[in-house]
Order: structure tokens, then sequence, then C-alpha cells
């Protein structure tokens, strides 16, 4: 993300790490305030600008709500960390322990800066297509965080809270929604907003690429209303993207997962890496990587898929081996080709999607040379265009309507046989193995499906069939949400309620 480079971030206007129930922070003497500093536009770009830099955080997309991702059937925790194995195993241990408690404050802190864009665009002296593109901006950024959170943390007993962005920041604490429809339908109408108001991708000048474009907000769109069950806009939204959004698959899914293909056609929307520059970016890529990367870089050793993904794929698949390490593989790291073995692994697999930069020299650029923020150049998605097939794909099988052309395309690209008649069984294995350790998020698909209760009962194993993660106990009433961490409930001195049975 180019533009990124020369951010210019003010002492109160880009800080903010407060609860979300305080958006601006004290302004120390002679700093900014809110009326004085949106004049310019160089105002309003500083100020958008300030949305994107909590996102390059370690553990916002790095580690973050992937912890929660981690839960599902399709991984285990690499290494000991027991906030992460509590979460894995829906315990309320976590609660109150490290990097998940932060998650919620995280997504409010990049709300609060798309609210002060919003509140104060109209005070920009500059052209209505600048203000537009901002906004636009502001729109889309807090409603994939609101999104992040709705579905994380709301269901239909309460919701997250909405902070009324017309007004001034307001010190007391703002209670939850009445249920998550509340939260869904309110990024909806932001989300068409922003639709209207965003450019294409493909009309970004380079330096912008990274930015959220107009597909990026219909593709986001089609996904809300899947959560919500509204299958008919859901199919609409995905259909606008594959026939308005100049998308297209690309022919090699391995090529998906390649920083020359960063902002390709498959791309909807990313967190880039900038190795070359700073330490910026998702830090996933290492955080995957053997711990001690063989004794060569600072691999972190997390996530490791499990024998049960690794079966999943059907012979001939070829997204599993640009999926999956497995013992005995033959790869590159560093500049050699090395036959893949572990010290680390529980399973023996290693997740290889994202491992494409480190098949360089570590020392060529593609990889952070900080190896205590393993980021590469490899711009890792959030969301991109085979998902957004998936997710018309089950709109259409949900509705009654045959996705087998949805699905198919789908099948094409990975090598396999086309099917006829495709159900919401083939749906379901087509999206577990397109999607298998991304953001999509494995976890979240098993409880809106209903099927998580029945797949966690099962315990998961590694490659010779040993167990290395026992059955757990998954209620739906319960844990069809997470917790929301005790800092926010205590800083509201109780206004916001903890999600029932948590």
């Amino acid at each position: 993300m180019k533009f990124l480079y020369k951010i210019i971030l003010i002492s109160g206007i880009a800080a903010t790490t407060l609860s979300c129930t305080n958006e601006l922070d004290v302004q120390p003497e002679g700093t900014p305030t809110e009326s004085s500093f949106w004049k310019t536009e160089n105002d309003l770009i500083t100020g958008a600008n300030a949305m994107y830099k909590p996102l390059f955080d370690g553990e916002f997309y790095g580690r973050g709500l992937f912890w929660f991702i981690n839960a599902s059937d399709d991984m285990v925790t690499g290494r000991a960390r027991s906030e992460a194995d509590n979460a894995k195993n829906f315990s309320s241990n976590y609660i109150a322990a490290g990097d998940l408690e932060t998650q919620w404050n995280k997504r409010y802190s990049v709300i609060g800066v798309a609210n002060r864009v919003i509140r104060n665009i109209d005070n920009i002296q500059t052209s209505v297509a600048v203000k537009n593109k901002y906004l636009g901006e502001a729109l889309f950024m807090s409603s994939r965080m609101y999104f992040e959170l709705a579905y994380n943390y709301g269901n239909e007993k309460a919701g997250i809270p909405i902070i009324d962005r017309t007004k001034e920041p307001d010190p007391n604490p703002i209670p939850r929604a009445t249920n998550v429809m509340e939260n869904y339908n309110y990024i909806v109408n932001d989300l068409k907003k922003a639709a209207e108001l965003l450019p294409k991708q493909e009309d970004l000048p380079a330096k912008d690429f990274g930015r959220p474009h107009k597909a990026a907000a219909w593709a986001l769109l089609a996904k809300v209303y899947l959560f919500m069950k509204d299958y008919q806009n859901a199919a609409f939204w995905a259909n606008e993207v594959m026939t308005q959004g100049n998308r297209a698959l690309l022919v090699n899914y391995a090529d998906v997962f390649k920083s020359e293909n960063n902002y390709s056609s498959e791309y909807i929307w990313s967190i880039p890496g900038t190795p070359k520059f700073t330490s910026w970016g998702s830090i996933l890529p290492g955080v995957m990587l053997e711990n001690k990367g063989w004794g060569e870089y600072n691999g972190w050793g997390y996530f490791q898929p499990t024998k049960e993904l690794y079966d999943e794929y059907e012979a001939g698949d070829k997204r599993r081996s640009a999926t999956v390490l497995r013992l005995g593989d033959t790869f590159t790291f560093n500049g050699t080709q090395r036959t893949y073995a572990s010290t680390n692994s529980l399973t023996g697999y290693q997740f290889n999607k994202y491992m494409d930069a480190f098949k360089y020299p570590l020392n060529s650029g593609h990889v952070s040379a900080n190896g205590d923020y393993p980021c590469t150049d490899l711009a890792v998605p959030i969301m991109r265009y085979a998902e957004v097939i998936l997710i018309k794909a089950e709109a259409k099988i949900m509705l009654g309507q045959n996705a087998d052309q949805e699905i198919n395309m789908i099948r094409t690209r990975a090598g396999l046989t086309p099917k006829n008649g495709c159900t919401l069984a083939d749906l379901k294995h087509e999206r577990r193995c397109e999607l298998a350790g991304e953001w999509a998020d494995r976890h979240r698909d098993l409880v809106r499906w209903g099927d998580a209760k029945n797949v966690y009962a099962q315990p998961l194993h590694g490659i010779s069939g040993q167990q290395v993660w026992a059955v757990r106990n998954f209620n739906p009433a319960i844990h069809n949400v997470w917790a929301v961490p005790q800092v926010e409930i205590v800083n509201s001195h109780g206004i916001i309620k903890q999600n029932e049975g948590w």
C-alpha cells in the first residue's frame, strides 16, 4: 500500500487507542483539535490515512482474530499458548487474557477515525470527487470493522455498540445494540453508500492500490447479507462483483498467493506487506512458518493444519499441495530446495499458502529482516474473488436454485471434474478446500451452518493418525459468539454486558 509510506501522523488525530466509549484521546497542548484540524485536502488525506495504521499491528490481521479462526477443525495451535488453547476449547478461561482481549478495542479505534472523517468531511475545502473518494473509504472501513465485531461478538440476544458519528465523541459508555441484525442493517446501509462513492480498482493510481474500491464494497455487502441469511441480496451483490467488478480467477491457484499478483484480477481486499521498506503488513506468513525457521528465520510455528483438512481434498486437487506442506514434501526455502521436516509441528503439516516469499534468499527483500515482525511482500487476502463466487453459489443453493456453474468455476481451476446437481454439502466442501487457512473463517462457517457442535465433538489428528486435539464441547446456545473482552465491561461500568453463558 504505497500511500502508507508517506503517512503523516498527527498526535491526537491518529492516536486512537482508547475504548470504543471514547473516540478521541485527550489533546496535548499545542496539537490540533477536531475543530481546528479538518480544513484542507491535506488534512483529509492525513486523517483518512490514519484509518489504516492500526491494521499493521501484529495482532490485528497477523494473529488477532485468527485465534478465533483457529477454533476450526482445519488447524491446531502449534505452540503452547494458554489463551489460544482455551479459546479453541471454548473455555471461559481465555477471557481477560492476552491478545484476544484487545481485538474489540483495536477495531473500534479504526471506527473512531472513520467517524471523524465522515463527521468532518463537509468542512474540507476540496473537490467533490476527492470528498467522495475518502468518504467512501471511511464508510467501507467502518463497515469492515463493525462486521468483524458483529459476527464474532453479536447474536440474536445482543449486538455490538454503534457509535453516533453525527455527534462529538461521547465520554459515556455506549450500550450494545439490541441484536446483531441491527448491526448488519447499519453496515448494509453504509456499504451501499460506500459502493456508490468508491472508484473501481482499475481507476485507482498504482500508489493507491490497497485502498477500498467499488468491488470490495459489493463483495462485503454479499457476505454481510449471507450472514443475515438474506440469500436473494447475497446473490445479487455477489453477482455485481462477477458481472461489473472486472474480476476473474487466476488460472493457477497457487499464483493467488504470490506477491506479483497482489492486485490481480482475483484481488478483492487484502493487507499489504512492505518488507523492503518497513515491517508493515500481516505477520501471518511468519506466524505459520516452522518455529525458528529451521534455524534460518524467526518463524513462530502457530496454526498447523490437521489430517482432517488434508484428507478433505480429492485426489488431483491442485489446491492441496498449494495449501498444505506435509512431511517429506519438497519445497524451496531461502533459495535452497529442501524436504519438509519439522521439530515443531504437532500434526506433521504446515500451511504452504503463504510460503512463496520464503523461497527467495531471505536477504533479497521479499521477507522482513525483522523476525520479530515476520511479514512478507505478499498482500495477505482478507477477501478474494473466489469467495465471492462461493457466496453466490451458497445463496443460490439456499434459494433452491442450481449453482453448478459457480461451483464448477472453482473446481475447474483446481483441476477437478465438474459436478452436476451440486448440493449444500458440495458447497461446504469447496469452501473448505478453497479457503483453508484464510480470513474467510472456517470456524464461523461451521457455526452459521449449524455444524459446529457435531464437528467439534470429533478429535483432531496428525499425519500418522495420532490424536493431536481432544473432542470439544461446543454449546450452540453459548458458543455461537465469543466473549466480550472483560476490559470493555469493566471500563463501561457494566453498561456493556457479557454474552450469555460466558
